[in-house]
């Protein structure tokens, strides 16, 4: 169900009513001696209908909007009802420990791997602390070492992308935060271990390429994936972000998008009304294709995984001209 205490969109509206519509139908029931099950049932049924419609043509500036909601599954959440046996390992052994990108250590059906992930807040206060899940220089460089440690002991890498980008503050650039994205993306093609990436709610430019390349990219029906945010795009070529609507509709962000553009290799089904709707069943079907993806990967030698991961890319972009 989703919550009430969510940010109403207009395109949410007639689910929000009905499910209120609903709740208040409940409380009659039970203290009242007349029998209302039948009109009860009828509202469930107009209510599943109407959320159908809606989350069947969601426009991608709609589907940005309902990944940024702040009860949508984070990281961690996803971390905690997949794996057994995990925890966050911390600090970039050169200062700092950016709580906007968490890693760590935990078994995936009896296989051990590392986990490496933006992490937004709950609320406003945890936004603060996780800096929105904007991350530092010092993240992705705490994230480079665990993949360095993963490298050396064999163990997969699972990635987890869900930022609006990497942090833009001047403090950021005085340590370095473009180099240090670009030494992540050095490193990881040259890593000989399975990685997998799945993008989990907002993918935004460099900041999701730090932690992007993979030999299987698996993004969640409903998230975005995008070199800018379409605010930041129509800021810059109209200098209107009121045209976000257009950007968004231009950029191609979406899931369908980006895997005809072959950006992504799967798409991965949510629940009716997000993975928010009910994160059990989205981490169960997560966990399920990870599985599946991280055994096929396994059967491959290392050479043909990094054959593998440098085809994959080489063939981004790529266009025909008549």
């Amino acid at each position: 169900m989703i919550s009430k205490k969510t940010l109403l969109f207009n395109f949410l509206k007639p689910v929000i009513e009905l499910e209120y519509e609903l709740e208040k139908l409940h409380q009659i029931s039970k203290n009242s001696l007349f029998d209302i099950h039948q009109q009860l049932d009828s509202i469930k049924l107009n209510l599943l209908q109407i959320k159908k419609d809606i989350f069947s043509s969601l426009t991608p500036l709609q589907r940005l909007n309902l990944v940024r909601q702040s009860n949508r599954p984070t990281t961690l959440d996803y971390i905690s009802l997949m794996m057994d046996n995990w925890f966050e390992l911390h600090g970039d052994r050169g200062g700092t420990d950016d709580p906007a990108l968490v890693v760590g250590i935990g078994k995936l059906y009896s296989k051990t791997v590392i986990f490496i992930g933006h992490q937004r807040g709950k609320d406003t206060k945890d936004n603060v602390i996780r800096n929105f899940g904007m991350a530092s220089p010092g993240g992705y460089r705490k994230a480079l070492r665990i993949m360095q440690h993963a490298n050396k002991f064999n163990f997969p890498i699972l990635t987890f992308i869900d930022t609006p980008g990497a942090w833009a503050g001047i403090e950021a650039e005085k340590l370095g935060q473009g180099e240090a994205i670009a030494i992540n993306l050095k490193k990881m093609f040259s890593f000989e271990v399975p990685i997998i990436c799945t993008i989990i709610g907002e993918g935004g430019s460099g900041g999701a390429l730090g932690i992007g390349v993979a030999d299987k990219i698996l993004m969640f029906q409903y998230a975005v994936y995008t070199v800018a945010t379409p605010e930041a795009c129509a800021a810059i070529l109209w200098k209107d972000s009121k045209k976000s609507l257009i950007a968004a509709e231009s950029l191609k962000i979406t899931s369908s998008d980006l895997k005809v553009l072959g950006i992504i290799d799967d798409i991965i089904e949510e629940p009716l009304g997000g993975s928010q709707a009910d994160p059990i069943l989205a981490s169960a079907i997560l966990k399920k294709k990870l599985i599946k993806e991280l055994y096929y990967l396994l059967s491959l030698s290392k050479k043909d995984i990094k054959k593998l991961r440098y085809e994959k890319f080489r063939k981004i972009g790529t266009f025909y001209e008549n």
